[in-house]
């Protein structure tokens, strides 16, 4: 039988998310990301991103680059400055169409911080060639693996994609496309495992389908789906920097009742099944040899040792304000660099790319 409960939206201000998360004893987040590279982000930006590609790179951030920013930044601050380690995803394009996803680095490695997985992603997109169709399934299952390998610590999915997952013209009404079959099962299959899936639309949509997905699938363990539509809060009436904090709000509200959700699940009655291994990113370049055998994609004792041992030392680097060098980073400019607030107040420029300060936006701190 099972112990589905639909989760509702419960909390007002993102202060109240916070407070709720720490009283439900959550250290830590765990966040991992998924980008959406389907060939609709070429015109689904006609009337939100004056109809420029959503993976446009330019002097403010892209749809895609806000997402990350403002939730990404806001779950990183509730973590540790030793735990900021992201691994990240792209789906859709041509190498990976509707089965796999890619790393975003060759090795396999996790992002080490917002900032990190922000330059690393900037890097990607003139390499990567849209494609789709769009399912969600190869994404959760890679954070399911992501989960279980672990030792089913809670974690968060940010999927960010540009539209709901592709439902062909021949799909008749009722029925449901090969790819929405994937993902509702592959959401149902997530919810026997501590994961939170947070999608979030960038573009002019449409997003019936992914408003379904939030509230009408029963067979779950628990309400595991959060879906909020970044176009239709940044469409309000109200400041950038509100808009910021509604984004992050609509986004995380779920997450305290679902994190005590994940805290009754039973364990598992059979041994995990790991999904399809991470593809490399694209590259122009033909991706040199990892220095160590692919069958398991893992690396040998003594290479994982110091490959954590550098990144315990780049951590501190990668979350503390480049000026001051004491503050946490929690002040985002336009072009995606960041510093602390104290700091970042009154540049008129970037420290880091020197480009020309327009836009400020305060992460939740």
């Amino acid at each position: 039988m099972s112990r589905y409960t639909q989760i509702d939206d419960n909390y007002d201000t993102l202060e109240q998310v916070v407070q709720a998360l720490n009283d439900a004893g959550l250290e830590s987040t765990n966040m991992i990301i998924g980008i959406d590279f389907t060939k609709s982000n070429e015109w689904t930006g006609a009337k939100s991103f004056d109809n420029m590609s959503l993976h446009h790179i330019g002097d403010n951030m892209n749809p895609y680059e806000l997402a990350v920013t403002v939730i990404g930044g806001t779950l990183s601050q509730l973590n540790s400055q030793d735990n900021n380690l992201i691994p990240c995803f792209g789906f859709g394009d041509e190498t990976t169409v509707d089965e796999d996803v890619f790393s975003f680095y060759s090795d396999g490695r996790s992002c080490n911080g917002i900032e990190e997985a922000l330059e690393r992603y900037r890097e990607l997109v003139p390499q990567v060639h849209l494609a789709g169709p769009t399912s969600f399934a190869p994404i959760i299952g890679a954070a399911i693996d992501i989960v279980e390998s672990s030792g089913r610590q809670y974690h968060v999915l940010l999927i960010v994609a540009d539209g709901q997952v592709t439902r062909s013209s021949d799909t008749e009404i009722g029925q449901l496309s090969i790819q929405e079959q994937e993902t509702i099962d592959a959401i149902v299959k997530a919810s026997a495992y501590p994961l939170s899936i947070v999608v979030v639309g960038v573009g002019d949509g449409p997003w019936d389908m992914m408003y379904e997905f939030d509230d009408n699938i029963p067979h779950r363990a628990f309400d595991n789906f959060q879906f909020v539509s970044l176009t239709e809060i940044l469409s309000q009436e109200i400041s950038l920097e509100k808009k910021c904090s509604e984004i992050a709000l609509a986004a995380l509200m779920e997450i305290p009742s679902q994190y005590l959700a994940t805290l009754e699940l039973p364990g598992l009655s059979h041994a995990h099944e790991r999904g399809r291994i991470p593809l490399p990113p694209p590259s122009i370049h033909q991706p040199s040899p990892l220095p160590y055998p692919t069958d398991d994609q893992q690396p040998p004792d003594e290479f994982a040792a110091s490959s954590n041992s550098r990144v315990a030392e780049d951590t501190h680097e990668a979350v503390t304000c480049p000026i001051c060098l004491e503050n946490r980073r929690d002040l985002v400019f336009g072009c995606g660099h960041l510093t602390c607030q104290e700091c970042g107040s009154e540049l008129s420029l970037c420290p880091i790319c020197r480009t020309p300060i327009t836009v400020r936006i305060k992460l939740f701190s």
